[in-house]
């Protein structure tokens, strides 16, 4: 498979549809049950509805029903005495959608999307009923669908569960690399760094295991996301070996690389540092997906394309000579900047239709583009921040706990108790907290690099056929 193809959605052709006016039927049901084709869809006004549609309203006017196709067409006037309001809704489908197909003469036509690898079987359903798919070119300046590929039994079950954070923020552009395993793991790897405790962490690796063997049972329903949990478990674990946090700093571990609570400023440059690398990357990807949009041009001058990382590269020169790489560096930066903000500045221009007007909208949004880039990459000290909040409830909750511990028989259960309760608030606290900033960090600094337009989801017409006979 081409690499293009690997880490992008899945290709999409164009195709017409077309049967014998008499036949049509048989290729709609036979499109409904394959489901892998999304139909170009045209509202049809209420009094065009068809009969199936009516004796469907006049049964139950306002049901939300499920609807199900008859292999062969159906006695509307049998299905309403027999209240199979299913088969009436599939058929109300099927007559909404034919009513749309173009006609010419004795042939009837519908147009839509298919993925280029279920075109073949397709083609040779339809060829048993009569139709036919015929490839189309896609028309100038018409985006395609999205479907995302899901390729592996294990790498589709990480997709699956990482999927929900690329889908809720955009639907990926059909030019577009799929972000979703790069956003999975960013996202997991700034929650550990924020919930950093081996024991914390262990639990959440316990309920991801959990909740792959569907249980409890009334969480069933999240089973998908337990890569997504038991990942995230995973890196905070590590995170907690290497602060030396085990349900506090309980003494059970060893910090490995530093204590939260005694190199504040440590944590907080590698915090940053972190932060660097992660809008590295976006920018990356960034550069990658306006090629794959427009070519060099836009990949070049876009603020989130080759200008925008070039600019980011000699800001970082410039901080590098700062902290001792020396007056070279420091000069290198500033040329590597100057060039981002030329390379910036010609696409803000362009973009903003010329003339003087577009001067001025072109300075202030450079102004604009130099301060977020500083904002966003600070932003990143939140990882150091949270961290240390949570280190600091877990070593209070550990002071409580050894405090009253030294009291006798009664004060042990009392230090059992606020062991047990003080960690189940902290872990129930900084849950929330660590989610909702490595979620928000994820959004507003990396995918605001990665996205620069916005897809439209592939939606296939599926409707499953029913088995049995059903009269005629």
């Amino acid at each position: 498979m081409p690499w293009r193809e690997a880490v992008g959605p899945v290709r999409m052709r164009r195709v017409a549809l077309a049967a014998r006016a008499e036949s049509l039927r048989d290729l709609l049901v036979t499109v409904a049950a394959a489901g892998t084709v999304d139909i170009d869809r045209w509202p049809s006004p209420d009094d065009e509805r068809g009969e199936a549609a009516r004796r469907l309203t006049a049964l139950e006017p306002t049901a939300a029903v499920r609807p199900l196709l008859a292999r062969e067409a159906p006695d509307l006037d049998e299905l309403a005495r027999d209240r199979r309001m299913d088969l009436l809704a599939g058929e109300s489908e099927v007559q909404r959608v034919a009513a749309e197909a173009v006609r010419r003469g004795r042939v009837a036509a519908l147009t839509g999307w298919v993925p280029a690898e279920a075109l073949p079987a397709l083609a040779g359903d339809l060829a048993v009923v009569g139709g036919a798919v015929v490839p189309l070119p896609t028309p100038p300046g018409t985006d395609p669908p999205t479907l995302l590929r899901e390729r592996g039994e294990v790498r589709g079950e990480v997709k699956a569960a990482f999927a929900p954070l690329v889908e809720t923020y955009a639907t990926v552009p059909y030019a577009d690399t799929d972000p979703t395993l790069l956003a999975g793991l960013a996202y997991v790897v700034m929650f550990g760094m924020m919930f950093g405790d081996a024991g914390h962490g262990l639990l959440l690796v316990a309920a991801g295991l959990a909740l792959r063997a569907g249980r409890p049972r009334r969480f069933a329903r999240y089973q998908r996301v337990w890569p997504f949990v038991t990942a995230a478990g995973v890196a905070a674990t590590g995170f907690g070996v290497l602060y030396g946090e085990f349900f506090g700093p309980t003494g059970l571990l060893t910090a490995r690389w530093l204590e939260p609570m005694e190199e504040p400023v440590r944590l907080l440059v590698a915090a940053i540092g972190l932060g660097a690398v992660l809008l590295a990357l976006a920018y990356a990807v960034g550069i990658v997906n306006r090629w794959r949009e427009g070519g060099l041009r836009r990949a070049l001058y876009a603020p989130s394309g080759i200008a925008g990382a070039t600019l980011f590269l000699g800001l970082g020169l410039v901080a590098f000579g700062i902290d001792g790489g020396g007056p070279v560096a420091v000069a290198a930066g500033v040329v590597v900047g100057v060039v981002g903000l030329a390379l910036a500045a010609v696409g803000l221009y362009a973009g903003a239709g010329g003339g003087g007007s577009g001067v001025a909208q072109s300075v202030v949004e450079l102004f604009d583009l130099v301060i977020r880039l500083f904002g966003n990459l600070v932003s990143f000290a939140r990882l150091a921040a949270f961290g240390l909040t949570h280190a600091a409830l877990g070593s209070l909750v550990w002071d409580g706990t050894t405090t009253l511990a030294d009291r006798g028989f009664g004060g042990l259960i009392g230090a059992v108790a606020v062991l047990l309760l003080g960690n189940a608030l902290a872990f129930s606290l900084e849950l929330l907290v660590a989610g909702i900033q490595a979620l928000r960090l994820e959004y507003y600094e990396l995918f605001s690099r990665v996205f620069d337009l916005e897809g439209r989801p592939f939606r296939p017409w599926r409707i499953p056929v029913e088995s049995q006979e059903v009269p005629s």
